[in-house]
């Protein structure tokens, strides 16, 4: 049986919402992301883009570029509950689905014909999340991910193509190579240094080729340039969750200690998240008592996977839950509402120096290990469950807080 797998991806997400929101916005240029000359860019309509305008970018140039355009700090919980509602409206007309991010879905159609015609059903999903979340979406169909995630790219804003089967070749073929999922900034200057500008070149070389200059990224690259693609979908389920747990030596009633754990705690998991390009939307605290009384507290938050946002929120929720005074045995912490996605859903509040920040810090535990860099408050705490990491030989960076 032939594949039909379809992706979808709501058009330029945040700024949508806000239209939805306040009609008055509709056509007009518009910013969302931090206010001040430090903030970045989180989304930007069509509008912008003409003047150079991108997300991830500071805001100050934005602002530069696109004078006339409308500026909103933006809102993450609104966003996070509009992509709940467009994936309930999904979950509730396929059998398979997978959540990439918070704006972008794939699922698979394949065997639908035999009830009614693949594309016609694509087309009536879609008209369905338009009316009932009221957000314009795109799609692209084909026989695998990647290039249905090129055609919706070719169908933006607001509509939908259809790659027949044996057609994909042509269809790649007059595209610039900066559309293949894969192909960054660095990457693309690179292949640009070759000679290569468009993917029929890439179409026309031989594998082994690209395979001697870009190594097993070339392979990759050749095979998407010929339309070939594996990836199976990865059905999206709510409860995915990460989590940790702390038993102590000896039950405790020190706050601080505790408080630090949790800090810990958070801060190896939310590594994790941005590691692995994920973001959560639900965070629970867990508390087992001396007398092995065991309680929990969760708390529904907007899709994130920075450290700032997810500590107050976990140490929030523990002090709501610590309620009896006895001593503790136990404590843990759980991410879950997982979801594919990077940093942007953050971009609202923080400014450049925040994601340096990060990018920074990832960068170290990349290369060093995940505890090369701690926090003073927390360097007590960091035997959980036998994780200590012996720094290759060599000791932590130590942050040490700092009040603004």
């Amino acid at each position: 049986m032939i594949n039909s797998i379809i992706h979808l991806d709501l058009d330029t997400f945040f700024v949508s919402v806000e239209r939805l929101l306040d009609s008055k916005l509709v056509n007009r240029p518009l910013l969302v992301g931090g206010l001040g000359d430090r903030g970045v860019v989180a989304a930007c309509s069509y509008e912008t883009r003409k003047f150079g305008v991108h997300s991830g970018m500071s805001m100050k140039v934005a602002r530069q570029l696109c004078p006339e355009a409308f500026v909103i700090k933006g809102n993450a919980s609104t966003y996070t509950k509009y992509s709940d509602l467009v994936t309930e409206i999904i979950k509730s007309e396929v059998p398979v689905f997978e959540k990439a991010s918070v704006d972008e879905f794939y699922a698979d159609l394949s065997g639908m014909d035999r009830f009614f015609g693949i594309s016609k059903f694509a087309g009536e999903l879609r008209n369905k999340i338009i009316e009932e979340s009221g957000l314009p979406i795109s799609f692209g169909l084909s026989q695998n991910k990647i290039v249905s995630k090129i055609a919706t790219g070719e169908a933006k804003p607001n509509n939908q193509k259809i790659i027949g089967i044996g057609t994909e070749r042509s269809f790649l073929a007059p595209l610039s190579v900066r559309k293949i999922p894969m192909v960054g900034k660095k990457s693309y200057q690179k292949l640009l240094h070759l000679g290569i500008r468009y993917i029929h070149t890439v179409q026309e070389m031989p594998q082994e080729m690209l395979e001697s200059v870009l190594g097993k990224n070339g392979k990759q690259l050749w095979r998407r340039a010929h339309g070939i693609d594996h990836q199976p979908i990865i059905p999206f389920h709510e409860r995915k969750s990460i989590s940790m747990e702390r038993t102590f030596n000896k039950d405790t009633i020190d706050v601080t200690r505790i408080r630090a754990t949790i800090q810990a705690m958070v801060e190896s998991l939310a590594y994790q998240l941005r590691s692995a390009n994920k973001l959560s939307s639900v965070i629970t605290i867990k508390i087992r008592y001396s007398d092995y009384q065991t309680y929990s507290k969760q708390s529904k938050i907007p899709y994130t996977s920075a450290d700032h946002v997810l500590t107050p929120k976990a140490l929030d929720l523990f002090h709501q839950l610590y309620s009896r005074r006895l001593l503790i045995r136990l404590i843990g912490v759980r991410f879950s509402g997982i979801v594919g996605g990077n940093y942007q859903i953050n971009l609202f509040d923080d400014s450049e120096k925040m994601l340096s920040l990060y990018q920074s810090l990832d960068k170290i535990k990349n290369r060093f290990g995940e505890r090369s860099v701690l926090r003073a408050s927390t360097i007590g705490t960091r035997t959980i469950g036998g994780m200590q990491n012996p720094f290759n030989g060599e000791p932590p960076i130590v942050l040490a807080h700092r009040k603004q």
